[in-house]
């Protein structure tokens, strides 16, 4: 499970249920647990200024992106658009086989999305 700290819960709760295929699992004002419907992926998002979270790590993400792997990148493109998302690079195919989406959260993460090119050969 990975946690992204947030300075807006809701926020960052509807970027990736609108995106992703994730429901919700728990959600207060301090945390929001997100489960994928297969129940293969976790994701949390913890109110940056939480006691729970060293001081030292309340700032905003740098150095770190976060990935997501899915069927059809330009789909989720799509909806990105539809709900104004930041949208850092739109899909584009990549020289290692993927094609790539870039969009930034509600609290500056980066988020990768990708999707594998069909019959792709190095």
């Amino acid at each position: 499970m990975t946690n992204i700290c947030s300075d807006n819960l809701a926020a960052s709760r509807d970027f990736y249920t609108k995106l992703f295929d994730f429901k919700v699992d728990f959600d207060s004002d301090w945390f929001v647990h997100l489960i994928s419907k297969n129940k293969n992926l976790e994701l949390g998002i913890i109110d940056r200024t939480n006691e729970i979270v060293p001081k030292d790590f309340q700032n905003n993400p740098q150095g770190f992106y976060v990935t997501f792997v899915v069927d059809n990148v330009d789909e989720i493109f799509r909806i990105a658009e539809s709900e104004k998302f930041e949208i850092i690079s739109e899909p584009r195919d990549m020289f290692y086989g993927q094609r790539r989406l870039l969009l930034k959260d509600p609290n500056g993460t980066l988020v990768d999305i990708s999707s594998p090119i069909k019959d792709f050969k190095f």
